[in-house]
């Protein structure tokens, strides 16, 4: 394996954090190059002065002169780069190999992207760029020879499954592939009484009780939105029709997803709920890292149980499947309106049975924008933005009580 410069792009989130503890633990085959922060300039400063990053992207100039205030100096100052542009350009920088895609939300999609055609080894843990934008990214991945890595633990579970088997060629699927298990621990409410769910309150959905998760990805695990994005992902890493994805529901998180074959055969990868399996397996490829995570203990489990998803109880799961059978814009307008519903949650200004009450209406209000072609970034953000001012405007008008 060649040494790697690595980019985080969203090193302050739960993944940049991760990623950086996996490149320390190898410093003999990587490196930080750069780091990118939007809201937390004191962890991105700490962080650029740890790891001895190269350059540092941050939103405006009131982002610098916090992170210069918060500098903690012995070290030389990083090349301080400013703005979405900045973001894009260093994603794609000739002296970076490797970029950790894991801005969260359409904000991710412009650096992703450019990351892509520019060739780098892209570890994709950013789900718009296939959510909202999965044509338009994976052909960039293919005209400018990217590595595309997935970094999801789902999508690098049926990654590392599929590995030995046929390659997709020309965008079909592995040969002898019957369908993608996507499994889910059904979240914090899998058998909470549905009666009670209108109460729920965001520390409740952010109480997920295996992966340590942000306060979004935590609700969309809840309302299993989570799990419909990975679907929809699933569908363009894969080459694999809507029909031949499942989810299913695994309570203990060991089996992080499986593959079936045609010929009755089930691929399953196990491994401890840490996304610092996934980040090194990706870093890593093709060879295995030590990554820092615990030996896993099948004795003391007793048992691994599974079971269908309720789509009564999970309607956003129903909602994805719906939009990913219509049309890539669909899948833009439900991944835009449950940002503004989730937000909106948090804020305690919706109720959590309102999150696909909001994703509903902006589908049903630009059903007739399905047809429309989405084969450049500047139609799908335009897109994203409609779509937001839509469910804004249904969460102002939306009853509280």
């Amino acid at each position: 394996m060649n040494f790697q410069h690595v980019c985080v792009l969203g090193a302050t989130g739960s993944i940049g954090v991760s990623t950086l503890d996996v490149i320390a633990r190898h410093p003999d085959r990587m490196a930080v190059h750069a780091l990118t922060g939007h809201t937390r300039m004191e962890q991105l400063a700490g962080q650029a002065h740890s790891s001895r990053a190269k350059v540092v992207v941050v939103p405006d100039a009131a982002a610098r002169e916090r992170f210069l205030a918060a500098w903690p100096g012995g070290a030389p100052l990083p090349e301080i780069r400013v703005g979405a542009q900045a973001l894009a350009d260093t994603a794609a920088d000739p002296q970076v190999t490797t970029v950790m895609a894991a801005i969260i939300g359409a904000a991710g999609l412009p650096s992703a992207l450019a990351a892509a055609r520019a060739g780098k080894r892209v570890l994709l843990a950013n789900k718009e760029a296939l959510v909202a934008a999965g044509g338009i990214f994976m052909k960039a991945v293919q005209q400018g020879g990217a590595q595309l890595l997935p970094i999801d633990s789902e999508h690098s579970a049926i990654y590392q499954c599929l590995a030995g088997e046929a390659p997709a060629q020309a965008g079909q699927a592995v040969a002898g592939l019957r369908r993608l298990l996507v499994t889910a621990s059904g979240g914090p409410f899998r058998s909470r009484p549905l009666a009670e769910l209108d109460a729920v309150t965001p520390e409740q959905a952010c109480a997920h009780p295996n992966w340590s998760m942000g306060r979004k990805i935590s609700v969309d695990s809840a309302t299993m939105l989570n799990k419909g994005l990975e679907v929809i992902e699933a569908h363009w890493l894969f080459c694999v029709p809507v029909e031949q994805i499942d989810v299913v529901i695994h309570p203990q998180s060991v089996i992080h997803s499986m593959v079936e074959f045609i010929d009755g055969s089930v691929m399953a990868q196990l491994g401890q709920p840490d996304m610092r399996t996934a980040i090194a397996y990706g870093l890593g490829f093709p060879e295995r890292l030590a990554s820092g995570v615990g030996l896993l203990d099948l004795a003391t489990m007793g048992r691994l149980d599974f079971e269908p998803p309720d789509l009564v109880r999970f309607p956003c799961l129903r909602l994805a499947y719906e939009a990913l059978r219509n049309s890539q814009a669909a899948c833009v307008t439900l991944n835009a309106a449950n940002e503004i519903a989730v937000d909106r949650f948090l804020g305690e200004q919706i109720r959590y049975t309102q999150i696909p009450d909001v994703i509903e209406h902006c589908l049903d209000k630009l059903n007739g924008r399905a047809a429309q072609s989405l084969d450049a970034l500047d139609a799908v953000l335009d897109l994203d933005r409609e779509t937001r001012s839509l469910a804004l405007d249904y969460c102002r008008t939306a009853p509280r009580g």
